[in-house]
């Protein structure tokens, strides 16, 4: 009855396990910024100490916040380009960028991936609903063709560099238009198709300086923000008016 008991804690440590980090817990989006490189780095600890002839492979996967969206469709009607159609997805991600070893595909089956959601294809963008099948999926590439042109979304095959199958680190890019929030940099062992460990870290991104107070008022006074950006457009517009009519 001892070794039933201890059989569960046994083999819970004859798994590896994983020692993750980041290079930065918070980033800061002022004026100046123009995007940063996050380096998402650790250590694969084996039982004893001992590294298999085979050593696991390693995927990283940084999510920022999740959010409803709506997705609009252009066409061109009587030579004009308009909205035609649109889809809302209840929960996308606003960035959403993922590093492994190895092809994911070379990694784990179909249902792992989307179990894990380790590439775009494999995201749970959980459309609104009511829409045909084909029409989700034309959305749905549509979502992730804007934000991986925009940076946002993103794929790196081999990515990620293991020293001495132990050491792991892969460099993700943060652009400049990020949204702000609490991101997720998700890490998984994968070991013969299956994931047998993950580990994660969360990273703030948030604005700084004169960007802060702007957010900060916009959020918590809205009234006054609203009046304070009619007022200054009027004032703005009354200088060029003025500056305009100098001129002439």
């Amino acid at each position: 009855m001892l070794l039933a008991g201890l059989a569960p804690l046994l083999l819970a440590q004859s798994e590896p396990t994983l020692v993750p980090d980041v290079s930065a817990r918070s980033i800061e989006i002022r004026y100046t910024f123009a995007g940063a490189q996050l380096l998402l780095f650790g250590a694969i600890l084996y039982p004893g100490g001992r590294v298999p002839q085979r050593p696991a492979d390693i995927v990283v996967v940084l999510k920022g916040p999740v959010e409803p969206i709506i997705v609009r469709e252009k066409q061109k009607i009587a030579g004009i380009w308009m909205n035609a159609d649109s889809n809302r997805f209840r929960s996308a991600p606003s960035y959403y960028a993922v590093a492994s070893s190895r092809p994911v595909r070379e990694l784990v089956d179909e249902r792992t991936a989307a179990i894990f959601e380790l590439g775009l294809q494999d995201l749970q963008l959980s459309p609104g609903g009511g829409a045909l099948p084909d029409k989700e999926r034309r959305f749905e590439a549509g979502l992730l063709d804007l934000r991986r042109r925009k940076g946002l979304f993103g794929e790196q095959p081999g990515g990620v560099e293991i020293t001495d199958g132990v050491l792991y680190r892969a460099r993700i890019a943060i652009p400049s238009q990020v949204p702000v929030g609490t991101y997720t940099a998700e890490t998984f062992l994968i070991d013969r198709g299956k994931v047998i460990a993950a580990a994660t870290r969360d990273v703030e991104v948030g604005k700084a300086g004169f960007e802060r107070f702007i957010a900060l008022a916009a959020r918590q006074h809205g009234f006054l923000y609203g009046l304070a950006a009619v007022l200054l457009s009027l004032g703005l517009g009354w200088a060029a008016a003025m500056l305009f009519r100098r001129r002439v």
